[in-house]
Order: C-alpha cells, then structure tokens, then sequence
C-alpha cells in the first residue's frame, strides 16, 4: 500500500509541470523565429535565454530538493535523470536559437517548420503527461506518441541534410545551418529520453 506523501514530497510534481512548461514556452519561441523578420530574432534569442534560464532553476530546485529529502516519491535516480533530459531539451533549443542569429543567418530552410512543429507537439504532450506523475495513470499513450514523433523528426532531420548538402548553399552556410538541425534534431531526442524515463518510472511504480 503506498504511503501517503507529504507536500514536501509532492513538490516534485509541481516542478515537473513547470519544467514541462517551460519547454511548451520555448517550442513556442523557436515557431515564432521561424516566421520573424532578421531584424527581430535577437530579441526572440533574449526571452528564449531568459526561458532557459528559468529552466535552469527549476532544475536546480529539484536537485537542491533532491538532496534534502528524506523520502521521495519515485526513485531518486529516476527524479534526477527526468529532470536532465526536461533540461536538455530546454538547452538545445536554446543553443538552435542562439546559433541562428550569431551565425547571421538570413533564409532559413522551410523544412525548418516540420522540426520545430514536431518539437512544439512534443512540447505539448509532456506538459500534459507531467501532472499525471502523481497517479501514474493514463501515460502509456504519452510515450508511444513521443516515440512515433521522434521517428518522424528523424525522417525530417534525414531529409533536411540532404536538402543541405544538395549544392544550394555555399559551404560554409551548410556547416552553419547543419548545427541548428543537429540542436533541433538533439532536442527531439531529448524529449523520446524523457518519455522513456517516464515509461521507467511507470513499470517500477505498477
């Protein structure tokens, strides 16, 4: 029978939520680089690193909980490696925007869309799925999206290296854009990390 957990131990849940939020916010924020102008993407970059550096501490605050609690709902490991994955997706985001206005890069692929469309859809069902931590219910469904989404941006990624090594950019374009793929591509993979740590902490808990 399962004890009953004090709010101590359920603050994990909140910061869980939050840090899947996050992630909701910052999907939102690579979509809207997509359609801004040049002159506005640094401006996009700046509420993007102030996004990651909520996350950074939302982070933190499950680490620093972590380390004084006695009791914790699911194993520690599995607190501590969920939290890493949430908070590599917010970083590779991150890096994708940053990358795109230090590197000046002007017209962005249009393939670049599909990526970010299955990052923000990605972004969308771990925000649902957190809150459902407490009851351990209804997330099977989660995951098997995740992984179907992962799969799918796998097939976008594939396609838009060869789009970017089919002649139409100059060299060092391709090397430049390549790394905004490689972070979006690091991203997805993030979130099918976090999936599957969830889908861990399910069977264990069962």
């Amino acid at each position: 029978m399962r004890l009953r957990l004090t709010p101590t131990e359920t603050v994990y849940y909140s910061l869980f939520a939050t840090a899947a939020n996050n992630l909701v916010t910052g999907a939102k924020l690579l979509t809207e680089l997509l359609g801004a102008d040049v002159t506005d993407r640094r401006e996009i970059a700046d509420r993007m690193r102030a996004a990651e550096h909520a996350a950074d501490e939302n982070t933190h605050a499950i680490y620093k909980q972590l380390s004084k609690s006695f009791i914790t709902p699911f194993d520690r490991e599995d607190i501590y490696r969920l939290a890493g994955h949430l908070d590599d997706v917010m970083d590779c985001m991150d890096a994708a925007v940053d990358l795109v206005v230090l590197y000046s890069l002007q017209d962005l692929p249009v393939a670049l869309a599909d990526q970010v469309e299955v990052l923000e859809r990605m972004a969308e069902l771990t925000a649902e799925a957190m809150p459902r931590l407490r009851s351990m219910k209804n997330l099977h469904e989660y995951w098997i999206e995740i992984n179907r989404l992962e799969n799918q941006g796998d097939k976008i990624y594939r396609k838009l290296l060869a789009h970017l090594f089919s002649g139409e950019y100059e060299a060092l374009t391709v090397l430049k854009l390549k790394e905004v793929v490689d972070q979006l591509e690091a991203a997805a993979d993030a979130f099918e990390h976090a999936a599957n740590s969830v889908e861990q902490i399910v069977l264990k808990e069962s």
